[in-house]
Formats: C-alpha cells, structure tokens, sequence
C-alpha cells in the first residue's frame, strides 16, 4: 500500500457472533429506526463494507435518514462511511448523489459548533476527489479565520490535503499557510501550520526557524519538537549545515524541560554526529528521563537508544556506567534486564570496583524480600551481572566469590547453582587465587541448601585441592558435614530418644492436675493443639539444623552421595600424590571407608525418605572397592596410572575444553559485533562536489527509515521476487477440466496471508454473478469478502482474500466457485481444493538458556510424543533434517553431541512464534546395532495444543520423507 491511500478508521463490530444484516433489514432500520438502532445499523454497514461489499442500494437511504440527524454520534460515523463509500461510478465519473453530500459538507463547515467543523475538516484531509475538494475550497479559507483553535488546526492540514490532491485549487496554498503561520498565537495550530510549510517550501521554513532562532528556548514545546525534527531532515539533505544545527539543537537540549523535546533531540544528536563528547551529552540526557518517568514501557524505549548509540559507537558511553545503573530504582524486571546488559558491555577495569560496589548493594537489598517472584528473577540478573563482571577482571574475581557466597544460603537452587558454575569458572582462569577462594568456598559451604549447589562445590574440592593443607581443609568439612557415623544408628539411638521423651509428655498431659490461678486471679488455660504443633515446628527445625550432607542422605538424595564418594578418592589419590606420610593416608582411606559404608547402609534402611537407587549404590561401592585395593606395587603404579587419569585428569580437562569454547564464542561474538558497525579499509569515498547529481546520494535519515520499516514491514527492504520464485508458491485451486479454472499465489506477511486467487472462465457462456466463498479451519479468519463479477467467455477475473493467522497452529482454507445457471437454473457451484497454510513461515529457531528451558519444560502442559524411526545414514543427519523441518535452534553446544559416527544422541531443540509461542523439544535417538536403524523419540511441549500438534506433524512429515529418500 502507497503513503499516499487513506487509512481508514477502525470501527466495533457490534455483533459478536459474526451475524451479518441483509440490505433490506438495514434500510428498514434506517428508515423507521430510532437513533440507538441507526447507529447499530452504521456499524454494521461500515464493517460490511471494509469486508469488501460496497452495497450500494443503502447510499439514498443513508442521505434521506441519516443524514439530516444531528446526533453527534451518528454523525461522527456518518463521516467514517463517507470515508469509504466509493464516490465515483463505473465511468469514472463523480455519482450525482455526491452533490446531495457536496453541499451537507459545506453546511457543516459552516456550523456554529466547532466540533462539527473540525471534524468535518478532519474528514477531507482524506478525501482524495478534486472535483468534491473544489466547492469546499472557500469555506476551508473561512475556518482559518475562526475564532477557536480546534477548527484552524484542522483547517490548515485540510489546506495542505487540498493542495497535494490538485495543486491548482490552492496555488497560493504557500503564502496562505505562511501568512497563517506568522499570525497564529495558538502553539497547536503553529506546530500543524510549520509542518504544512516544511513539507511544501523549505526555503520559507528555514526562514520562519532562522526569524525564531534567537527565541527559540521560550517556545512551547509542541513547536520546539517540530524545529527539531524540520532540522534532523534538513541536516541530513544538506550535510554543509550539520555544525549549526548540532550547536543549535545543544543549546536548546541544555535548556528545554520537556520530556518529548528532550527525547526527539537526543534521537536527533545521534544521527547527525558521531562526536563522542555530543553523545555522552545525549545519552546523559535520556539516562535522567529514564530514571524521571514513571511509565516502564518508555524506560524501556529510552535504554533501547542508548543501546544503539553505544552499539553503533563502541566505547564512547564507558563513563555513565553508573549513571545507567540508577535505572535499577525501577521495579519492573524487564527495565532492569535491559539496564544491565548495557552496562555489561560498558565496564572497564576503571569503573569495575564501582559497578560491583552498586551492585552488592543492590543484592543485599533483594534480600528482605525474597519471596517475592520478581525479587528472584532480579537475584538471579544481579548473580549473573556480577559473574560475568568479576570472570573479565582478576582483580576484582576474589572479592566477587566471597559476596556471592556470602548471600548462597538467601538464594533457591538455581540463582545458587550458578554462584557454583562461576566459583568455577574462577578457580579455573585465575589459578593464583585458589587457596584463598578454596577457603571461603569451604567457610560458606554449610550455609547451601540446594543439594545441586553442593554438588558442584564438592566438584571444585575434589579438582582443586591440590596441596595437603586445602585437602585436609575440605577433608575437615566433609567430616564435619556428613555427622556422626555410623548414621544409621546414630540415627536409631535419637529417633528412639525422641520417642521416650514424647511418651513422657503424654503420661505427663495425661495426669490430672488442678487449675493454675495467675497473679491477677484469673485462671489460666492451656491448649494442647499449640503443645502439639510447637513439638512439629521444632522437630522440622531440627532436621534443617543438620549438616547439610546428613540432610541430603536422610532425604533420600543419594546421587550427591555418589559425588561425595568421587571427591573423597580424589582427596585421597591428591594426598597421596602430595604427602608420603603413611599413617595419615591410610587415617583418611579408613575414614572414607566408614562414611561411604554407613551411606550405602542408611540407604537401605526404613529411616529415609527414598532408598537408595542402583547406580549411586554401584558408584559408592566402586569408591569403596578403590580405597581397599591393596594389589602389589607393579599393579598397583598401573592402576594408580589409571585411577589419576580416570578420577584426576579427565574431568577436569573436560572442564577446561569447555571453558575455551564458551571463550571461544564470546570471542566471535564481540568481533562480529565490532565488525558490523566497522567501515571497511576499502570502501570508497564519495565526495559530492566531485560526482554528478544524479549519483549523488545525500545520508539517508535512520529515523525515517525506522518509521518505514515499521510502516510497511521488511518485504520494502526486500529485493523484488523472481518469476519462478513466484511459480513455486502457486497452489491449483481447481482441474483443468472444471467450468472455472482457479488458482492462487499466497503470500505470508507476519500476521496474516493474502490469497491471489485467478480464475478463468473456461466456457463459450458469460458466467454471471461469478463469487468465490471461503472458509477456514483452525485459528484462521477471513477478513475480505471479495465480490461478485460477470466473466466473459474466456475470460480472466482476479480477486484477493485476506486471512488473519493468530497462533501458529494447523490451518485450512477451502471454499468454492459459484455463479448463476443458465435460463433461470439454479446457481452452480466448482468445489475447490483445499489450501494448508504452511505454519513454519510463522516458527523462528530461537535459543534461551538452560535454566529457562527446565522452568518451561516444567510449566508447559501438553506435550506430543513422537516415535522415531529412520533410514538416515547418521544421527547428525537426521538432526540436521529434524532442524530443517521444522524451524527449531538446536540449545546444546555442538561439542556435546558426539562425533560423527556416534551411536547415541540426545539434545535440546527450541523455537518461538511470531505470535510469542513457544516451542520445546527434547530428541533422544540411537542407532540400532542390528538393523541399522535410527530409533528414538521426539518429544514436544509448548502451553497450546495447537503448536505442539503441528510441530508433530512435521516430525511425521520427516519420517515420510527420509522412508521415501531411503
């Protein structure tokens, strides 16, 4: 659609249910109708008509009845019809009714309310018909010269409509709006009236902007915003005056007090300079009206420049880190999202100590409200903000561990599991602080209370205690951490404590005893109700008092007491390899042995919440076989060869391969984003004295090519489609034999597909009243009726349907062809086939991260579980076409899929929609060693059913496919 077509007013549609009126119900209505009923009959003309029926036999009915009402509601949509009625006939030419409308709208120009003028007014600034525009012309000049301001400022846009429609109406058009503009004292009708002469002479605008320069801070704001905008424009065609007009709009930045003012000048400061001084000036500007205004949606808008100016100009934002920061006071998590991700990019090894000093701060103050959801998410941003702060700059890494670790017992298991992944990532990069992050590691490790938290920190001991002091350290918490042992009969021994003492409350409860009389003579009451409960609050507070892995054990957690069992032969093969003192090694072997058995035992026991399951069993038994050996010294240097590289050396390489990928990947991550906004060394100069005019291009205008691309979407960016690109989405709607030959060229936008729909008349007859009717299934909607024709023998008729998609679920439009029988016969009808709208144009791959996929894996509730089974030579291919099929990103890093050849596979997929869907799917395959075969299952989950029905017909589809392709 051109700038140049109407936008048409949107109206309710008043009946719910889609029930449509025939034209004889609504000329009744408007004939014998009281006013309510007329304006529900308006309603249902107006909609019936942007459908796509023009019904022209309601014309006459609507100017005898409707048009002599003076109910302002009635009216008002009396101008929206006018809008949209079409006002030429067949020929071209003006209808004759128009000049019964022509002279009702110059009485209405006329009327002594200015509400009735101004939108009477509004109404022909989207008139386009010049010989309907002429009569109007005089009494559009009267309306600048009236007394209220609601009617001259839309007097002069009508102006400026009147003059673009056909410059001959108007041709003093300039003149009048200057002259308009010189004496007009209202700000509103100034600002319309300095657009208008913008647009049409930018020598007189420049002009009245030189004449109010000097003046130009008292201004009202409404006029300072379009000064702005007229100079962003005017700077951009004529590079020569860029210097004045950044000094001009500096001045007028320092002084202006209004948030729109503030906000359109700053838009424009970056896109006329890359001075770093102006943009530091700028982005402080819009810094101080993010944190003044309330709405979070602005604050959002505002952050998202700065991010641009600080992405198209790296590194000249570094200093207002801080200032960015005060936008956390905002308690939408969203705006502090957005605020820290600028300043992660922004931080230096300047303002590094500062930015950890804010954010501790705002940690400690998350804290006092801990149980509130958006107080988590907030931790968790602040736990991430400060990881990836302290994992660039050494220096600062030791203070960051030891915050973190000091708030691990406020956190839930998540926000802890990753103060763990970057204790880490730590130890690992800065090896010179281990000792000194090992022991508050050690100091902070009885506080966790999440058992996967716990289970990465006895990972960092057992890989990272390295000398005797730090292994007898960890040793010392291990000890202290699993309780007394044996457990299970220490255990016993307080379970049956427990028991005698209740017993003796309840003989006690049990004997009578007299009334208590208090001091002020009354008697006291007891409730054994509250004796009761105390005695369960106090026994839950015991088992929360325990050291936390006798807690884990006794409720049933026994794979962190597999890992504990791995630690502990790793603490033991370190000490070995460090120490020669016999006496402590076989102290710690003996020690380890009876923590390791008493598990296994306390796990087969009653007295925990879950036995223990097989493989931790085999896991501790392992590690209790190992501490045992006692083989002779030429076995006993190969199996410890074995065990080191087994329990010493393998994981702990693994680790450090992983870490230089991720590095790896933020390396190519920052270099891309460098390179986008780099100019190349070879790219060439253009001088515009130099070059012609017709070559010379001026600085396209960023803002205005936003404004575009929002308008009119990317298919404007886009290059024009190639014939046979457009053969490819061409769908036969009807055989070559039928009456009516039909088919259709669909194209996707992104929340609706529009239908070409060609049909040919292939009889020797004029098929009369020729109409195509469509349905849908699913969540499809038309939202055009096309109209019926007489198609000459031979002939060629086109029409367009429009089909709103809501939700990327399977969709389906059919319909037929009808047309009138010959000689008074009954209508006939060509069924047409059915169209499948294709659901991966609306399904993008997108990633997230691993604790988000958990969160929606859990959350979503219908899943769709499909069988795999596959000739494909390898389970990467099969991956590769399951990608392909259906539009989703693979989240697991490439090097945790195996190599080639592998036999097992198992990833995480993930997709959203344009509608906000989103799609998870988690794949499990293997090769089947006797047939060769790849066989699995794909499992789907989304929060509709809709998206995860049609992500499993893909899935199908595949297999189809990859059977046919075998």
């Amino acid at each position: 659609m051109s700038g140049q077509d109407p936008a048409y007013t949107l109206v309710f549609d008043p009946s719910p249910n889609q029930e449509t009126n025939t034209a004889s119900s609504l000329q009744k209505a408007l004939e014998k109708g009281s006013d309510s009923q007329k304006i529900d009959a308006m309603k249902g003309i107006l909609v019936t008509m942007l459908e796509g029926n023009p019904l022209p036999e309601l014309l006459m009915h609507i100017i005898r009845f409707v048009m002599p009402s003076k109910n302002k509601k009635l009216k008002k949509l009396l101008y929206f019809y006018w809008e949209i009625v079409p006002k030429l006939d067949d020929d071209g030419k003006l209808r004759h009714e128009m000049i019964l409308v022509c002279n009702a709208i110059q009485h209405d120009l006329q009327h002594p309310n200015e509400y009735i003028r101004g939108n009477t007014l509004r109404f022909l600034t989207k008139l386009r018909e010049s010989e309907l525009l002429e009569q109007m012309v005089p009494s559009v000049l009267q309306c600048l010269e009236y007394r209220h301001a609601y009617v001259r400022k839309y007097a002069i846009l009508a102006i400026l409509s009147i003059y673009k429609v056909s410059e001959h109406l108007l041709p003093d058009a300039k003149d009048i709006i200057n002259n308009f503009l010189v004496v007009e004292t209202d700000p509103i009708c100034k600002r319309n009236a300095f657009l208008c002469i913008a647009e049409l002479d930018r020598d007189m605008a420049l002009q009245y902007l030189e004449n109010n320069i000097t003046d130009i801070d008292g201004l009202d704001p409404l006029l300072q915003s379009v000064f702005v905008e007229f100079i962003r424009k005017d700077a951009t065609q004529i590079p020569s005056l860029k210097p004045q007009y950044i000094d001009l709009l500096l001045d007028l930045l320092t002084s202006t007090t209004s948030s729109e003012v503030i906000f359109e000048t700053c838009l424009a400061l970056t896109t006329l300079t890359a001075n770093s001084a102006i943009l530091v000036k700028a982005a402080t500007k819009l810094i101080d009206l993010a944190v003044r205004v309330s709405d979070n949606n602005v604050k959002l808008i505002i952050l998202d420049r700065v991010q641009d100016i600080n992405e198209n100009n790296p590194g000249a934002l570094e200093e207002l880190t801080l200032n960015i920061l005060r936008v956390l006071n905002c308690e939408d998590v969203d705006v502090r999202s957005k605020a820290l991700d600028i300043c992660m990019n922004l931080v230096t090894s300047r303002n590094v100590e500062d930015v950890l000093q804010l954010l501790k701060k705002e940690l400690q103050a998350t804290v006092n409200h801990s149980n509130m959801d958006s107080s988590k998410k907030y931790k968790q941003l602040l736990i991430k903000a400060i990881s990836s702060v302290a994992s660039r700059f050494m220096e600062m890494a030791a203070n960051a561990v030891s915050l973190l670790l000091d708030f691990i017992s406020d956190l839930n298991s998540t926000a802890a599991s990753g103060i763990i992944a970057f204790v880490k990532a730590v130890v690992e990069k800065y090896p010179e602080l281990k000792h000194e992050i090992l022991d508050t590691l050690i100091r902070a490790l009885d506080d966790i209370k999440s058992a996967k938290a716990y289970r990465g920190a006895l990972w960092i001991l057992g890989e990272y205690a390295e000398t005797a002091p730090d292994i007898q350290a960890s040793w010392k918490h291990i000890r202290s951490s699993v309780g007394e042992v044996p457990i299970l009969q220490s255990e016993m021994r307080k379970k049956n404590e427990g028991e005698n003492e209740e017993k003796k409350e309840s003989e006690q409860e049990q004997k009578p005893t007299g009334p208590t009389i208090l001091p002020d003579g009354t008697y006291a009451t007891e409730n054994a109700y509250g004796l009761k409960e105390r005695s369960k609050s106090e026994r839950k507070v015991e088992e929360e008092v325990r050291p936390p892995m006798r807690r884990f054990i006794l409720k049933g957690d026994f794979y962190t007491a597999a890992v504990l069992a791995s630690t502990i032969v790793k603490l033991v093969l370190r000490f070995e390899k460090c120490s020669n003192d016999v006496s402590i090694i076989n102290a710690l072997k003996a020690e380890g042995l009876l923590i390791l058995v008493s598990i296994v035992r306390v796990g087969q026991s009653s007295i925990v919440d879950r036995k223990i399951d097989q493989d931790s069993s085999e896991r501790i038994l392992n590690a209790v076989a190992i501490l045992m050996d006692g083989s002779d010294t030429k076995e006993k240097s190969e199996e410890t060869a074995l065990l080191n590289l087994a329990f010493l050396d393998a994981t702990k390489s693994s680790f450090e391969r992983q870490l230089s990928l991720s590095k790896t990947k933020s390396l190519k991550r920052s270099v891309k984003d460098v390179a986008k906004n780099a100019t190349p060394i070879e790219s060439t100069i253009s001088f515009r004295q130099l070059s012609n005019s017709s070559t010379t291009g001026a600085d396209k205008d960023s803002i205005d090519q936003d404004l575009e691309l929002a308008i009119r979407g990317s298919a404007a960016q886009a290059a024009p489609e190639s014939f046979v690109s457009k053969l490819k989405k061409i769908v036969q709607l009807t055989g070559f034999s039928d009456p009516v030959y039909a088919e259709a060229y669909i194209t996707t936008n992104q929340f609706n597909v529009i239908l070409d729909v060609l049909l040919v008349n292939q009889t020797k007859e004029t098929l009369k009243n020729l109409h195509v009717q469509f349905a849908t299934l699913g969540d499809l909607k038309i939202i055009d009726i096309p109209t019926s024709a007489n198609v000459v023998p031979h002939g060629f008729h086109r029409v367009t349907i429009t089909v709103k998609v809501s939700s990327a679920d399977t969709g389906v439009v059919f319909g037929n062809i009808i047309y009138d029988g010959a000689h008074g016969e009954d209508a006939r009808y060509v069924i047409m086939n059915d169209v499948h709208i294709e659901i991966m144009d609306y399904i993008k791959p997108s990633a997230t991260s691993d604790e988000q996929f958990r969160t929606m894996w859990n959350e979503f509730e219908w899943e769709n579980k499909i069988s795999v089974k596959s000739q494909l030579p390898s389970l990467h291919k099969y991956l590769e076409e399951l990608t392909t099929g259906t539009n989703m990103g693979v989240l697991t890093p490439e090097e945790a899929l195996g190599e080639e050849d592998c036999r097992f596979l198992s990833c995480n997929l993930y997709a959203k929609s344009s509608f906000g869907e989103e799609a998870l799917a988690n794949l499990c395959i293997e090769r089947d060693p006797s047939t060769e075969e790849i066989v699995g299952y794909v499992r789907i989950r989304s929060k509709g059913q809709g998206l995860a029905l049609s992500l499993g017909d893909r899935v199908a589809l595949i297999a189809k496919k990859t059977t046919k392709c075998s």
